[in-house]
């Protein structure tokens, strides 16, 4: 785990944008730990919740930043309408001199939209656009506006979350198209992006044991291993924070740019990083899918 008495992110300034929980959370308050400023971005804040009616929001998450030892900012943003991720850019272009070092990408939003088992054509049409709306077109749309301040500065590092290092069929044609796509997207910008010093990868966990997935298993962190009962492969799964040290480690290698345009997953960055889960263990699931005959990612 990072040594928060250590602050290699001083004076770095991070968007993370989708970051009102899981990964995207997780990624926020690491990025914080380690010193940086962390514009915290989505639909949900206090006393307004999103479509899913979650009770996290981007507040909670800004404050957090800000506990863990770096400056967190909570700035409201659908990231599928292009004039309020402009405004965003232009606000942390103003608030920062024009910095911005760190740009997450976990926009996603497609939890109630996936249909499993069911043929992509039985499946509404809608669905599978609005899908990938959320999930793909945002992280265009933010990679958009957010890119050129890094190229006006000659650095930076992108990173776009995703479920999956690979591209192999991910069990419905929608979810699939969603999710490999950043995939692509990080390797295709690498290379644009490249000339100018800017570094993109795509990163993706385990099987995640999100605020979302605790409360669908009816378990809690504190008693989550009994969802194994439920689903064999939980006892195999990650906190969000352990990737969330993964792409903070990244962000404070000096070499990270010999990764661009690499799809990485949060076992490797464990193992190559030498850190553990936030309950100490080590979850890895490239090990554990292998003993099982699983896809690995």
């Amino acid at each position: 785990m990072i040594n928060e008495n250590r602050k290699p992110l001083q004076g770095k300034v991070a968007v993370v944008a989708g970051s009102t929980r899981g990964a995207g959370r997780a990624i926020a308050v690491m990025l914080g730990a380690a010193g940086a400023t962390v514009y915290c971005t989505g639909r949900s804040v206090r006393g307004q919740a999103s479509d899913i009616k979650r009770s996290e929001t981007i507040n909670d998450t800004a404050d957090m930043v800000t506990e863990r030892g770096g400056t967190g900012i909570a700035v409201q943003c659908d990231h599928t309408v292009e004039e309020q991720v402009k405004a965003l850019f232009e606000r942390v272009r103003e608030e920062q001199d024009g910095r911005l070092d760190i740009l997450v990408n976990d926009i996603w939003g497609g939890e109630h939209l996936t249909h499993w088992n069911v043929p992509f054509w039985e499946q509404f049409l809608s669905d599978g656009l609005l899908m990938q709306e959320r999930a793909v077109t945002t992280h265009m749309i933010t990679s958009y506006y957010g890119v050129p301040l890094m190229v006006d500065n000659g650095s930076g590092l992108v990173i776009e979350v995703t479920d999956g290092s690979t591209y192999r069929y991910r069990g419905n044609l929608y979810y699939s198209l969603a999710k490999i796509s950043p995939i692509h997207l990080a390797e295709a910008m690498a290379e644009e992006l490249r000339p100018y010093h800017v570094t993109v990868l795509s990163v993706t966990p385990g099987f995640l044991r999100s605020e979302q997935m605790l409360d669908h298993f009816g378990v809690t962190e504190e008693n989550w291993q009994d969802a194994a009962t439920q689903e064999p492969h939980f006892i195999a799964s990650e906190t969000p924070y352990l990737l969330a040290q993964g792409v903070a480690a990244l962000a404070a290698d000096p070499d990270v740019a010999a990764k661009s345009g690499r799809a990485l997953t949060s076992w490797d960055l464990s193992d190559e990083y030498g850190f553990r889960d936030i309950d100490g263990r080590s979850p890895h699931w490239g090990h554990y899918a292998k003993e099982q005959g699983l896809p690995i990612s």
